[in-house]
């Protein structure tokens, strides 16, 4: 078992890490510009931001590697870089971390859905472009493999057997929720204890929900989780609000002070790794940390 599993088997709560989209643009990623790409032509500011959530207080930090799929890279014309932007992204958490804590190396949705499911690809398709890529992170120093932001559980399983099959890493696996009249539901229909339950099922060591929704929101998601996994650690980054346009600019309205009241509650829900994503800051995770630290300490 991990160092990361037998913590949190211990009762640790663990901290994650806060936003990197928002991080890379205002250190001057251009809009339409391929954001791993970064991790290549600037290291040294993809490693500052790592560095700048370990200052925080996280324990765990993610790579700049979420759309570093062939996938998404063809998109940019860069489909040939998936094993150098992985690598890459990879080495710079890992640098920023180094012993203090874990890199859990990001692996989001190829934006192509299965022909089953109304989409242009295959099982097999995903399960390639997954495996090409998690195996260049397991090479870059990752300690874990967080596939996040899922909406089909097909893509999830793909993503997940890929890393079991392909590194010796534990898995991640998380989803991304909203509420609708009938509940929360992913953009494919999945409910939260189905999602919990199937990427389980396909071998997630740990499992979760991101995106999509501001704090008080997640905890519902969080029991939904935790009750029909209840054995299973569950990691929850939310957003810092839903995203809000304010003279054409996107803003995330929740405020660390904010977010951390919620922390509580949350691991009461039965969350074991609390982190952020969307709009969350430096700012976010200190006050988040400080928030889940008296709760353990309390």
């Amino acid at each position: 078992m991990s160092n990361l599993l037998k913590r949190i088997k211990a009762g640790e709560i663990l901290i994650s890490d806060g936003a990197m989209g928002t991080f890379l643009f205002e250190k001057g990623l251009q809009g339409g510009e391929c954001p791993e790409s970064w991790c290549v032509s600037h290291p040294k500011e993809v490693q500052e931001i790592a560095q700048a959530y370990v200052d925080a207080g996280s324990d765990i930090v993610e790579t700049n590697s979420f759309g570093a799929t062939s996938f998404k890279l063809k998109g940019y014309g860069v489909a040939d870089k998936v094993h150098d932007f992985n690598v890459a992204a990879a080495k710079a958490a890992k640098a920023a971390i180094g012993s203090k804590g874990f890199v859990a190396a990001s692996v989001g949705p190829t934006g192509h859905i299965v022909q089953d499911e109304g989409g242009d690809t295959t099982p097999q398709a995903l399960y390639e472009a997954f495996k090409e890529q998690v195996i260049a992170l397991a090479e870059g120093g990752a300690d874990a493999i967080c596939i996040e932001t899922m909406s089909s559980v097909v893509e999830a399983e793909q993503a997940i057997k890929a890393t079991k099959e392909n590194t010796n890493l534990p898995v991640i696996c998380t989803f991304a929720f909203e509420a609708g009249a009938k509940g929360f539901r992913t953009m494919m229909g999945v409910k939260p204890d189905r999602a919990a339950k199937a990427a389980v099922a396909a071998g997630a060591d740990i499992v979760g929900c991101n995106c999509g929704n501001g704090i008080q929101k997640m905890i519902e998601i969080t029991r939904q989780m935790r009750a029909a996994v209840p054995d299973t650690p569950i990691l929850v980054h939310s957003n810092a609000g839903p995203p809000i346009l304010e003279d054409g600019k996107t803003v995330f309205k929740e405020t660390p002070e904010y977010m951390a009241s919620y922390v509580p509650e949350l691991i009461e829900a039965g969350a074991n790794i609390i982190g952020g994503c969307c709009g969350t800051t430096p700012a976010h995770i200190t006050a988040m940390a400080k928030a889940a630290r008296s709760v353990v300490h309390s």
